[in-house]
């Protein structure tokens, strides 16, 4: 069978997503998390990958990712792999497949999506019930974005930027989306579209998206229209 083609293009956020082989673990120690955040920002700089946001889970990681050309993201995947599987390897004495084939990923339309998408990302831990709030979960990127925590990895994107004039503002704002709870049909769209592979955004964009991949993308499940999941953060309609 054929691999599903790619649509990432330079410029356009992605969010990739990345899960253990059977849903197996694929952090077992603190060091681990460190390990491959290392690798993360290595292979981020290295490849041209602007890194926004992430999110370590037991079994899987969520990035939202900014590539600086069309193949950027798979290199970037495939310098973390080089390092971190064998890293893995060693340290527990194992063989075989860490991670459950390619890494999953689609384009997310800025202005709609991009801070929604980020705080998705940022809430897995609570989803999941291991936190009440992301601000608890070491390893994910909230400390930088909503406390200004110092994270070498974490850039800051153009939508971000926009949420206030110092970074107080945006800090406080971006905490701001985390007292909005996300309604059950935001969170199927976000899913379906990573799961498919799908454009994230209006048709207008996912027609944009095809124009510059040259090729046409399947559809997802039919949602609520874009402009009634947006959510409101001071002026800024997302």
């Amino acid at each position: 069978m054929p691999r599903k083609p790619r649509f990432y293009q330079p410029g356009i956020p992605v969010h990739v997503f990345q899960r253990g082989h059977n849903k197996e673990p694929v952090f077992f120690d603190d060091e681990d998390y460190l390990v491959y955040l290392r690798f993360l920002k290595e292979s981020a700089e290295a490849h041209g990958c602007l890194v926004h946001a992430y999110v370590l889970m037991t079994n899987h990681v969520h990035l939202l990712v900014t590539p600086e050309s069309s193949t950027a993201i798979s290199t970037l995947f495939q310098g973390i792999g080089r390092h971190f599987v064998p890293y893995m390897n060693k340290t527990y004495q194992r063989r075989g497949s860490l991670w459950e084939g390619r890494h999953k990923g689609n384009v997310i339309e800025s202005e709609a999506y991009f801070l929604i998408c980020m705080r998705y990302i940022e809430m897995n831990p609570v989803r999941a019930g291991m936190v009440d709030h992301p601000a608890k979960y070491r390893w994910c990127s909230y400390a930088a974005n909503a406390q200004g925590v110092d994270n070498v990895i974490i850039q800051a994107h153009e939508q971000y930027l926009a949420l206030g004039d110092t970074p107080e503002a945006r800090q406080a704002a971006y905490r701001g989306l985390f007292e909005i709870k996300a309604d059950a049909n935001e969170l199927d769209i976000i899913r379906a579209s990573l799961r498919s592979g799908t454009p994230l955004g209006n048709e207008c964009f996912k027609k944009q998206v095809e124009v510059m991949a040259g090729r046409k993308f399947g559809l997802i499940k039919p949602g609520r229209p874009c402009d009634n999941t947006r959510i409101k953060v001071g002026k800024l309609c997302l």
